[in-house]
């Protein structure tokens, strides 16, 4: 039997502090445990992914800058490093990465380099999972141009929700531009708070606006302190406090997506 092909999702919005980056190292998280090869691919030069599964860069380990500006000399199987957890990878971000877009202006084919990077070992996983930077830059073309699904992390606050208009469109030039295959799998309510009217009126926006209505995910991430303490110790909630909220609503989403 022909093995599957490997589902490279990108999470993205253009809006920073909606939960982007968590959503990517728990939703990882989530798909190692119910037995999936996942690879999360630190995009943000900020590098909150690779500091949100514990990983330390070493001053030799190759990371995303290299695979952008040197990919004849940088293999991808030499820049993913091994996490604490069985079947989770991560190729790691690095501070450089901030200046790929200058360094990159004159370069034929730029938009594809992380694509080309990747495409050697894309088959070694059953899912890739790309983190982005918190605004439109060639960063977040380069993820857009490699993957195949997006998901949208939309914070239940009016901020965000207005963001969202603009970032559908960025994916629908790059879509009409670039990338034919790219689809925009799900919208994701996070930092839910049910105990407000905000988020209560928000969410409800969500699944009522015509555009984001039919593609919002059934699970909703609750706001959850547990989260951002598992952040600041380089754990996965979803291994760090098994019971929380935080946790429950991550595996949840990873059987939706799957299911």
């Amino acid at each position: 039997m022909a093995k599957k092909s490997t589902r490279i999702i990108a999470v993205a919005n253009e809006k920073g502090g909606v939960g982007k980056t968590v959503t990517v190292i728990n939703l990882a998280a989530a798909f190692s445990l119910m037995g999936k090869n996942v690879l999360v691919v630190d995009m943000d030069p900020q590098a909150n992914a690779t500091k949100g599964l514990g990983i330390e860069l070493d001053a030799d380990q190759m990371n995303t800058y290299d695979m952008i500006i040197r990919p004849d000399e940088t293999r991808a199987k030499d820049a993913v490093a091994e996490t604490s957890w069985k079947g989770l990878y991560l190729i790691p971000s690095h501070v450089d990465l901030s200046g790929a877009e200058v360094e990159l202006v004159d370069e034929s084919g730029r938009e594809n380099r992380l694509k080309e990077g990747l495409a050697p070992i894309e088959s070694e996983y059953d899912i890739i999972l790309l983190d982005t930077p918190p605004s439109l830059s060639l960063l977040t073309v380069n993820v857009f141009t490699c993957a195949r699904e997006i998901i949208v992390p939309c914070q239940t606050h009016p901020y965000a929700f207005g963001a969202l208009e603009e970032l559908f469109d960025t994916i629908a030039a790059v879509k009409e531009a670039i990338n034919p295959g790219l689809t925009v799998t799900g919208v994701l309510a996070t930092l839910y708070d049910q105990r407000t009217r905000v988020s209560q009126r928000i969410l409800d926006k969500l699944k009522n606006d015509k555009n984001y209505g039919p593609l919002l995910f059934q699970t909703v991430i609750r706001a959850n302190t547990k989260i951002a303490d598992s952040a600041d110790v380089g754990k996965p909630v979803v291994f760090y406090r098994t019971t929380s909220y935080g946790a429950q609503d991550y595996k949840a989403l990873a059987k939706e997506m799957l299911a």
